[in-house]
């Protein structure tokens, strides 16, 4: 768990990204899911069913990659309580990142519905067919959808007041850029005259 640099390793790095966008679109997806109309629903759930178990996926070889690489220190002048949240929202996302999809395939199976990936690659039902169960879990499911909403919603405003308010380029841990200054400037030329 050693990380003696100031940023993510690259994979973590690119893990990242790649999966804050697809948990946005499966976000925006899981929103279209709820208020559409009959046609496009089909096609939404398509979608979202391959999607959250790709995410599922992801977050476990992330997870193993933090395990694995650790995580860069947070600047030591960052009160004790911003730690904490810091600590306990990074909790909270990756536990989501995992039951979310887990609880939307249990839901399906218990349901009795076929979790499909793409064409013929069907998931196993993971519990046995139960209504009531099934219900249990959609609620559930919706619920902490809400929640991670809000949870991604927090973490997006708590790097963007790190980065415009605060300006202690905590953003540099995870960007592939450097943000702000990372060089003195170069001194200006004299004029000959």
């Amino acid at each position: 768990m050693n990380y003696s640099v100031d940023r993510f390793s690259p994979g973590q790095r690119a893990l990242h990204w790649t999966m804050a966008a697809l948990i946005v679109a499966m976000l925006f997806i899981g929103i279209g899911m709820v208020s559409t109309v009959a046609p496009r629903y089909p096609t939404l759930v398509a979608i979202h069913k391959p999607l959250g178990i790709l995410i599922l996926i992801l977050a476990l070889l992330r997870l193993g990659l933090r395990a694995r690489r650790g995580a860069p220190p947070l600047p030591a002048d960052i009160p004790a309580p911003q730690r904490i949240a810091a600590m306990a929202s990074h909790i909270l996302l990756y536990a989501l990142m995992v039951a979310m999809p887990l609880i939307g395939w249990s839901m399906l199976s218990a349901g009795g519905f076929p979790i499909v990936l793409y064409g013929p690659i069907r998931l196993p039902p993971i519990l046995p067919v139960n209504v009531a169960v099934f219900s249990v879990l959609r609620t559930a499911h919706t619920v902490l959808a809400y929640l991670f909403f809000f949870t991604v919603i927090a973490h997006f405003t708590a790097v963007l007041f790190h980065t415009l308010v605060i300006r202690d380029r905590l953003l540099n841990r995870m960007v592939p850029w450097r943000v702000g200054p990372t060089a003195q400037p170069a001194p200006a030329p004299r004029d000959p005259a």
